[in-house]
C-alpha cells in the first residue's frame, strides 16, 4: 500500500508498506449506490470508495478512502496521500506531496531534518515523468532523490545556492540553481526518497534563510518567488504539501495482449478504445472519436455515449444544416445554395443569366466611377495648377519682380532669375533631407543641377519679405550681386515665385569656421598660422563690403558665418536676407546673435561698419581662446575676457593648442581684439585698419615658417574629405531683439 513515510534523523528507515495488486478478473459492474463523490472531487469508476464494499465500486488498486480534512472538509485520499483530481482522459491523478524540509534549530544549534519517501509498489501509480520535477530551494541546500533504498537504478541531486548578503541575485520566476533547483526524473518510477547533505546547511546564514526544502512535485504551474528563501511561505502554502502528477494504468499489458482477454478487458464500453501507457506497463481506455462518457462502463448511460455535435454549435460549427450521425455530424448547405458550410456560410446559387445581367451592371458602375474620378482629378489638378500659377504671379508681384527685371535691364548684369519650377527641382521640394543649415535669417538647403558653372549650389529660403521695402530688396539684391571678392560667397541669382524669396549662392564645401574650432578635434588644421589667415581673409572681405560705393554692412558677423573652402580659405555668407525683417508689423527690431551683437547697436537700433567691428572682435577672441561667444552657462566671452586682460591673466584663456607658438603674435591679436570690443563705436578702428593689421601679422608667418601653405595641406585634405557635406547650423543663431528686451541686455554687454 503506497504511503509517505517520514525519516527521523538520525537514522534511514525503510518502511514497506505493499499493496498486492490481483490479476484484473472479470468482475460485475459496479453498484449505483456507490459513492462518486467526496466533497466536491468527482471519483469516476475504475477508481472508487470503500474497499471491501460488495458493490464493486472499483477495480482492484483503485479504491481510496473519503476522509474529514477538518472543520467538515472530505477529500479522497490514497492511504495518507490526498487526491485534489482524477482525469480519466489522459490517465492522470492529481496529489498532494510531502515536502521534505532541512531547518536550523535555534535552541539546539543543530540542524533538524524532516525527509520523507513516497511508495506506489504494486499498485497502477506511477510519478509522472513529464509533468514533475525534483525540486530543491533554499540558500544553501543540496538534496538527492533516488529510488529505493538508494541502492536501486536511480539516484540524483540538486543544488540550490545564492549570496548570503542579499537577495538582489534571486530573481522570482526563475529556477536555474539560484535558490532554487530544479531536475526531471526517469519514467516508471513508483517510489522516491529524499535526502539532504548535511554539510550543506544553514547553520551560518539562518538569520537570513532558515530552511532547505526537497519535493517531488508538479513543475507545470510552479512559480518560484524570492520570498520561499527567506521565509516558509512555500512550506505553509498547502500545509507542508506541493502538487504531484501520478499516471495511472490498468494492468500491466498492453493493448493488444489485454483485448485478447474479453473477460478482464477494461476497456468495455462499445464505443471505447485503448490506448498503451506510456509511463511504464498497462494501459489506458478512451472513448472513441465523436462519443464522451466513461469508457471502463457497460452501461449506455454513463459509458460512451455520441456526442450530438449540432447542439453544440461553439465547438462544432456548421453554417448550413446539420445533420448528427454516430461518432460524428454531417454539415452541408441547403438546396439552393452552395459553399462550404463548415468553414462560412453558404450562398444561393445565381443562374448564368443573372450573372451576365450583374456583371454588365457592373461593368457600367465601374466605368462611370472611374470616368468621374478622371474627370474630378483632372478637374482639381486644374484648379491646384491655376492656383499655383495664381500664387507664384503673385508672389513675384509681391516681392518686386517686375521691378528687378526692370533694373537688372538698365545694369546689364549676369543676375539670374530662377523659376520656381528650378528651384523644387534642384531641392527635390525643399527635401529636409536636403537641408544643409539653418538659422534666425532662413533654411539652407543643397541644391543640384540648377547652375551649368557653379554645381552644387547652396539654396537660401528666407524669411518673410517687408512690404514696404520691396524697392530697396530689389535694388540691394542687385549690388549684392556685383559684389565680387574671393572671401565672400558669391550671390548667383534669386526666385521671387514662393511666399518668402529664395536666393542661390556658390556652394563651398568645407564647413564654417565655428566647427573648425570649436565641434572636430584635429589641432593639426587650426593652428595660430591657419587661424590668423582665416581672420585675415574675413577682415578683408568685411573691409571690402565697408568701401564699396554704397557700402554693405553685415549685421550678423560670427564665426558660423564664415565658411571655409577647400584650401580653408574663408568666404564671408549670410548677404541678401540681411534687408528681411520681422513677420511681426510694426515692431522695431535689432537683428544678430547673442554673444555678437554690438552694444551701441543694440541701444540705438543703429547699425554701422562699427557693428561688424565689434563682432568680429568676438570672432578674434574666439580664435584666441577656443570659447564659444556665449557659453551653455550664459557666460558671455567679452566679459571674461575684459576680467582676464585687467587680472593680467590673459596667457591663461589663450587657447593651449596655440599658446606655446607665438606669444607675441597672440598678444597682438589680442590687443586688437580688445580695440575692436570698444563700447563706443567712435573708439574702435575700421575694418580696413583690422585688415591691414591682421595682414601684418600675418605675412611673417606665411613667409616665413611655411606653416600655412605645405605644412598643412595634407590635413586639409584630410579634414576637407570627412565634410564633403557642410552645414551652416551653429549653436549660436541669428534672432530679432526688441524694444522690451533693450534694457537688460544692454546691460549684459556692458559688463
Amino acid at each position: 500500500m503506497p504511503s509517505f513515510v517520514r525519516v527521523a534523523p538520525a537514522q534511514w528507515l525503510v518502511v514497506a508498506l505493499a499493496t498486492i495488486l490481483p490479476a484484473i478478473q472479470a468482475l460485475p459492474p459496479p453498484s449505483s449506490n456507490c459513492q462518486r463523490f467526496c466533497g466536491n472531487i468527482g471519483i469516476p469508476y475504475p477508481f472508487g470508495i470503500g474497499q471491501g464494499s460488495p458493490d464493486h465500486c472499483a477495480l482492484p488498486g483503485f479504491y481510496l478512502s473519503c476522509n474529514d480534512t477538518g472543520n467538515g472538509v472530505m477529500r479522497p485520499f490514497h492511504t495518507n496521500v490526498e487526491v485534489q483530481s482524477i482525469s480519466l482522459l489522459q490517465g492522470r491523478a492529481r496529489m498532494l506531496n510531502h515536502i521534505s524540509t532541512a531547518c536550523y534549530n535555534s535552541t539546539t544549534q543543530l540542524m533538524d531534518y524532516s525527509d520523507w519517501h513516497l511508495r506506489f509498489h504494486n499498485t497502477p501509480y506511477r510519478f509522472s515523468d513529464t509533468s514533475n520535477k525534483f525540486t530543491v530551494i533554499g540558500c544553501q541546500s543540496l538534496a538527492y532523490i533516488s529510488d529505493n533504498g538508494n541502492m536501486g537504478k536511480y539516484m540524483s541531486g540538486c543544488v540550490a545556492m545564492c549570496e548570503i548578503s542579499g537577495d538582489e541575485n534571486l530573481s522570482s520566476g526563475t529556477c536555474s540553481g539560484i535558490g532554487c533547483c530544479q531536475t526531471a526524473i526517469p519514467k516508471g518510477m513508483q517510489y522516491y526518497r529524499v535526502r539532504f547533505a548535511e554539510n550543506f546547511n544553514t547553520t551560518q546564514i539562518y538569520n537570513y534563510s532558515r530552511c532547505s526544502y526537497a519535493v517531488l512535485m508538479d513543475s507545470s504551474d510552479f512559480n518560484f518567488q524570492e520570498s520561499y528563501v527567506t521565509s516558509m511561505e512555500f512550506n505553509n502554502t498547502n500545509n507542508g504539501r506541493a502538487p504531484l502528477v501520478i499516471d495511472w494504468a490498468i494492468g500491466n499489458e498492453t493493448c493488444e495482449v489485454a483485448s485478447k482477454n474479453q473477460t478482464a478487458f477494461a476497456c468495455v464500453s462499445s464505443n471505447s478504445e485503448c490506448i498503451d501507457s506510456t509511463n511504464g506497463p498497462g494501459y489506458i481506455c478512451n472513448c472513441s472519436k465523436g462519443f464522451e462518457g466513461n469508457p471502463y462502463l457497460h452501461d449506455p448511460d454513463l459509458g460512451c455515449k455520441d456526442i450530438d455535435e449540432c447542439k453544440d454549435k461553439q465547438n462544432y460549427p456548421c453554417y448550413g444544416t446539420c445533420h448528427n450521425t454516430p461518432g460524428g455530424y454531417d454539415c452541408f448547405c441547403p438546396s439552393g445554395t452552395r459553399g462550404d458550410a463548415n468553414n462560412g456560410p453558404c450562398v444561393r446559387v445565381v443562374t448564368t443569366k443573372v450573372w451576365i445581367a450583374i456583371g454588365i451592371c457592373t461593368a457600367l458602375f465601374f466605368g462611370l466611377i472611374i470616368f468621374l474620378a478622371v474627370e474630378w482629378i483632372r478637374h482639381k489638378q486644374m484648379i491646384i495648377k491655376q492656383d499655383l500659377i495664381s500664387k507664384r504671379d503673385a508672389y513675384f508681384r509681391q516681392h518686386g519682380g517686375q521691378l528687378l527685371i526692370d533694373m537688372m535691364k538698365i545694369e546689364n548684369i549676369s543676375f539670374k532669375l530662377y523659376t520656381r519650377e528650378e528651384i523644387e527641382l534642384a531641392t527635390n521640394n525643399f527635401d529636409d533631407q536636403g537641408i544643409i543649415g539653418e538659422g534666425g535669417q532662413g533654411t539652407v538647403f543643397k541644391g543640384h543641377n540648377i547652375d551649368s558653372v557653379n554645381n552644387p549650389v547652396a539654396i537660401k529660403r528666407c524669411k518673410k519679405l517687408n512690404q514696404d521695402r520691396i524697392l530697396e530688396f530689389g535694388q540691394e539684391l542687385l549690388i549684392l550681386s556685383r559684389v565680387t571678392h574671393k572671401n565672400i560667397v558669391k550671390l548667383l541669382g534669386c526666385s521671387l515665385h514662393f511666399e518668402a524669396p529664395v536666393l542661390v549662392y556658390e556652394f563651398v564645401p568645407n564647413n564654417t569656421l565655428h566647427y573648425l574650432i570649436h565641434v572636430q578635434d584635429k589641432a593639426s588644421i587650426r593652428t595660430l598660422g591657419i587661424r590668423m589667415r582665416i581672420a585675415a581673409e574675413a577682415a578683408e572681405a568685411l573691409a571690402y563690403l565697408h568701401t564699396l560705393n554704397r557700402p554693405i554692412f553685415h549685421g550678423d558677423v560670427k564665426s558660423a558665418n564664415i565658411l571655409l573652402d577647400h584650401n580653408l580659405a574663408a568666404k564671408v555668407s549670410d548677404f541678401g536676407c540681411s534687408m528681411i525683417m520681422s513677420a511681426e508689423e510694426n515692431l522695431q527690431a535689432v537683428k544678430g546673435t547673442m554673444g555678437y551683437l554690438d552694444p551701441e547697436y543694440l541701444l540705438n537700433f543703429e547699425l554701422t561698419d562699427k557693428s561688424d567691428v565689434y563682432s568680429f572682435g568676438v570672432v578674434l577672441l574666439e580664435l584666441l581662446t577656443r570659447r564659444t561667444a556665449l557659453s551653455k552657462q550664459k557666460e558671455c566671452l567679452v566679459s571674461v575676457f575684459k576680467v582676464a586682460t585687467k587680472e593680467g591673466k590673459l596667457l591663461d584663456l589663450v587657447d593651449r593648442e596655440i599658446v606655446e607658438q607665438d606669444n607675441m603674435v597672440a598678444c597682438q591679436v589680442a590687443g586688437l581684439a580688445d580695440k575692436c570690443l570698444a563700447m563706443t563705436g567712435s573708439s574702435r578702428p575700421t575694418m580696413s585698419q583690422v585688415a591691414e593689421e591682421l595682414r601684418r601679422l600675418v605675412h611673417p608667418m606665411l613667409h616665413g615658417t611655411g606653416e600655412v601653405h605645405a605644412g598643412s595641406s595634407l590635413a586639409v585634405q584630410a579634414w576637407s574629405s570627412t565634410n564633403a557635406a557642410y552645414d551652416y547650423t551653429s549653436e549660436a543663431t541669428t534672432d530679432y531683439y526688441s524694444q522690451t528686451k533693450k534694457a537688460p541686455m544692454s546691460i549684459e554687454f556692458a559688463i
